[in-house]
């Protein structure tokens, strides 16, 4: 079996080596930052899997500063990454401390989306922690063109993104088994800083940092990072 399919197989390790016009730049570099403070705040005891994790970039990273973490995703395999669907990943009930899940609920159709969040909380250990990202359909500029148009602007294309959701779906969908512990918006589609993005991603790094730090409202922000953990069981409660 070939270890990678899909845009890796297309693409190649896209995400170790990133091109200065990819317009996901500086969310991207910006997620990233925020899943290493929170990969830095575990504890290397911790069973970690990253959900989804493509070439395992963190993977390797955390792997070689001793952290206890594996990769798993349906599309690309190494020593560090097991290839299998994490909807059927095959771990013990209450094995897993800590899950990180970027940016791949919504390459799920929703009835997937549903089972992966069944997944996550049927592995986790009880309290365990999960830090997921998901973008948001309905982000300002998106809003701003439906008032306008009538026509919402997704995210990625329907092929790409088949569950694209507005933020707030997936709450609903995330609070049945997971409380929010924090949630913090990436990228406020403001039309200047859209348009600016696109053109010259590599450019405007520097205005991401800027307006995620002032105006990063979740609700209107292109990206929405979760910082969860699961909540007990009736029988815990008990």
């Amino acid at each position: 079996m070939e270890n990678r399919s899909g845009e890796y197989a297309q693409r190649g390790d896209y995400h170790v080596t990133l091109e200065k016009d990819w317009p996901y730049l500086p969310v991207y570099l910006e997620k990233i930052k925020l899943a290493r403070a929170f990969l830095d705040d575990c504890s290397r005891q911790d069973v970690i899997y990253d959900m989804g994790c493509g070439e395992g970039v963190l993977v390797n990273e955390y792997r070689k500063a001793g952290y206890n973490i594996t990769g798993m995703d349906a599309n690309y395999a190494s020593e560090s990454v097991i290839r299998r669907s994490f909807l059927n990943s095959g771990l013990a009930a209450n094995s897993v401390d800590v899950i990180v899940c970027l940016d791949v609920i919504e390459h799920l159709i929703y009835p997937d989306q549903e089972k992966a969040i069944d997944e996550f909380a049927r592995i986790l250990k009880p309290g365990g922690r999960v830090l997921i990202s998901v973008p948001n359909l309905a982000h300002l500029a998106s809003r701003l063109s439906f008032l306008v148009t009538g026509k919402l602007i997704r995210t990625s294309s329907v092929d790409r993104h088949p569950g694209d959701r507005p933020v707030w779906e997936y709450i609903q969908l995330i609070t049945r088994h997971f409380k929010i512990r924090r949630r913090l918006g990436l990228f406020p589609t403001f039309p200047l800083l859209s348009l600016l993005t696109l053109r010259y991603p590599s450019r405007v790094v520097w205005m991401h940092k800027l307006y995620n730090r002032l105006l990063g409202i979740p609700d209107i922000c292109f990206l929405n990072v979760f910082y969860l953990e699961k909540k007990p069981t009736a029988h815990q409660e008990g």
